[in-house]
């Protein structure tokens, strides 16, 4: 079920439209989630002891 609501009498602000767009960019992961993988990639090379 959607939800309508009223048009408002103010229009929207057509800067900060453009300034959201340009913020958004190639989607990439997290520096967290960066982390987590180096740090799974290290816990497998440790137990294969493997060093790359």
């Amino acid at each position: 079920m959607k939800i309508k609501l009223p048009p408002s009498g103010k229009p929207r602000n057509p800067f900060a439209v453009a300034a959201r767009q340009r913020v958004a960019g190639a989607h990439d992961k997290s520096g967290k989630a960066k982390r987590q993988a180096q740090r799974q990639a290290l816990q497998r090379a440790w137990r294969t002891d493997r060093f790359d």
